[in-house]
């Protein structure tokens, strides 16, 4: 493991984690206080609804029992027992319905009610009636006084989803003693459920004994059943005053719920919900922070740590270097000196090592040197005489090769010469055989120039004879010798001449001798290649003339390429001469001013370039 891993690992175990484990302590912490406290709130809240919801519900039963206790109903006629009624009708706009009942519980007259919402009460329909009737608690004021009120049951009408209750209010004294039956909708509780909600989050609901709801701040809710795992923590009919409201906690979502009883002898309940990833909100975002802070911390960490990871990493990177370096040998490398560290104490003695090693190679090196330079003074000289043996050797050679061509070639070639000049001397200008003649004394000179061209070679001469030269005659007189010996061999010759070129400067027999040595060697290299095609160009390019001898030959390996014109030197795979073709012409092409150049891929083929100054 690397030292900055290390180190990352180090602040890792001593800073972060500590600090991370202290943090997410003290928000859970805080978390169970927010949420004691968000359970206090809600059961505050609840109670405070339940108490505004029972004073409402009180009203609207305390106004009914006053009015019906103003009243004379058994002396009343029918018209002013309807009257009287829609007096009661008008005690509050949550009434949607009036009746007068026998102590049976069986109605008398018609009730009072209005089949569509008018000046704020609510519509109700006859067919609503019967429930009405059912629903009133007739025999518990049976024994009671005059004006005495009790509330009935809640139901909902299905039809509209609108809930309500039925509240009775007794009309005259003794048993027999008839009633009036009101109905009181539920739904205008709404606004004082909204006004206690406030603007504080979550929902208010009012439900009954039968898990309905009744009102809530969110009014689609109206008439539906409460959820089973609200239910389940609902308030049992019959609890001491001391345990009317609890807070409990349900899951999927995670929300908290307070449920208080509505008094006054009501059978209803308030709940207080909300949700507890809204609710604890503080907290989350406080968690959020701490992870941002602890990544931030962490972040800072990485970076100080890299930042001093890297600066020891250079400093013992720069011991490393000095350490490899003297182990290649430089001994005049210097470490840096910095501070006061370990590594300054490093970095300080291997200085100390690298001077006593370089003092003690100086030393040892002069003493080589001086053995090197009198070892060098006597190779030089053996150098020296070996080279000029070999020299001599080589002019020797080619001295006897040239005495040796000029007595064995030139005396037969002055003997042809001579009898095809007799020959000629003899054929008048239409003789056929006149052309043929010319061809073999130019040949004969041709001969009698290679031999003097052997000799020019190792002796010191006069300078060539360099005049304007048609490179064009020159190829094409050099072709007509060695054209029936390519086709011969299978060669496909092709002859690519510029129009109108300009004549070179150069020796023409000197000349012709290069181009038969080029396509010497360029036939001898494709004697064993698959396609044997020879193309020869001509042309102008900045001021010269050139030449192009293209082979599809066995071409020249790159490790002898810059050897190819050193006398002797041959690649031939079959030897047959002693390797001056082409030191020969590198000879002549560079007396003239000119140069050669080669481009060759092995089994590719070869192409020389020969390049002459215009005249």
């Amino acid at each position: 493991m690397r030292l900055y891993q290390q180190l990352v690992l180090f602040m890792l175990a001593a800073t972060v984690l500590p600090l991370a484990a202290v943090g997410f302590l003290l928000l859970s912490r805080a978390e169970a206080e927010l949420a004691a406290r968000i359970d206090a709130e809600q059961r505050a809240q609840a109670v405070a609804t339940a108490e505004s919801v029972g004073a409402t519900m009180m009203e609207v039963v305390d106004a009914l029992a006053r009015s019906a206790e103003l009243i004379d109903w058994q002396a009343a006629s029918d018209a002013e027992t309807q009257g009287a009624l829609r007096l009661l009708y008008g005690q509050s706009p949550a009434v949607s319905a009036v009746l007068k009942l026998d102590a049976e519980g069986r109605p008398l007259g018609a009730p009072v009610f209005r089949a569509q919402a008018i000046d704020g009460h609510p519509a109700f329909s006859l067919e609503s009636l019967d429930r009405l009737v059912r629903s009133i608690p007739v025999q518990t004021l049976r024994g009671g006084g005059k004006g005495q009120a009790a509330l009935g049951s809640a139901y909902v009408h299905s039809d509209e989803g609108r809930s309500a209750v039925a509240v009775a209010v007794k009309l005259a004294e003794g048993e027999g003693a008839p009633f009036a039956v009101a109905e009181v909708v539920l739904h205008p509780l709404e606004a004082v459920l909204r006004r206690r909600l406030g603007e504080g989050l979550g929902r208010i609901d009012l439900v009954d004994e039968e898990r309905r709801v009744l009102a809530s701040t969110a009014s689609e809710r109206r008439g539906q059943a409460l959820a089973p795992e609200l239910s389940a923590h609902l308030l049992a009919p019959a609890l001491p005053l001391t345990e009317l409201v609890r807070s409990f906690r349900v899951e999927s979502p995670a929300r908290r719920v307070s449920v208080a009883r509505v008094p006054h002898g009501m059978r209803f309940d308030v709940l207080v919900e909300v949700d507890e990833s809204t609710a604890l909100a503080p907290v989350h975002g406080m968690r959020r922070t701490v992870l941002l802070s602890i990544g931030a911390t962490f972040l800072v960490l990485l970076g100080l740590g890299a930042l001093f990871t890297r600066r020891l990493n250079v400093r013992l990177a720069e011991v490393v270097r000095g350490a490899e370096a003297y182990g290649r040998g430089e001994l005049d490398t210097r470490l840096k000196v910095s501070g006061q560290d370990e590594l300054s104490e490093l970095a300080t003695t291997f200085n100390r090592m690298g001077e006593e090693l370089e003092a003690a190679r100086a030393r040892m090196l002069r003493w080589n040197d001086d053995l090197r330079v009198r070892v060098e003074e006597a190779t030089a000289d053996l150098k020296a005489a070996q080279a000029q043996l070999v020299e001599a050797q080589k002019l020797a050679a080619v001295g006897q090769l040239g005495a040796g061509v000029a007595h064995e070639i030139n005396n037969p070639l002055a003997g042809i010469l001579g009898n095809v000049q007799l020959l000629m001397l003899d054929r008048g200008a239409a003789d056929p055989d006149l052309e043929s003649l010319r061809k073999i004394e130019q040949s004969a000179k041709r001969c009698k120039e290679i031999t003097q061209n052997l000799l020019r070679f190792s002796q010191q001469r006069e300078r060539a004879e360099l005049r304007p030269v048609d490179l064009n005659a020159v190829v094409r007189d050099a072709l007509s010798l060695t054209e029936h010996q390519l086709r011969g061999d299978g060669v496909a010759l092709t002859s690519v001449l510029g129009d109108g070129l300009a004549r070179v400067r150069a020796d023409p027999g000197h000349l012709s001798q290069v181009v038969l040595a080029l396509v010497s060697n360029a036939r001898t290299a494709m004697l064993n290649s698959p396609e044997k095609r020879l193309t020869l160009r001509t042309g102008e390019v900045g001021g010269f003339g050139f030449l192009e001898v293209e082979d599809t030959g066995k071409g020249i390996a790159p490790n002898v390429r810059s050897r190819i014109f050193e006398p002797f030197f041959t690649t031939k795979d079959v030897w047959s001469n002693v390797g001056l073709g082409l030191s020969v012409a590198w000879r002549v092409v560079t007396e003239a001013g000119g140069s050669i150049e080669v481009r060759s891929e092995v089994e590719q083929g070869s192409c020389f370039t020969v390049k002459l100054p215009k005249a």
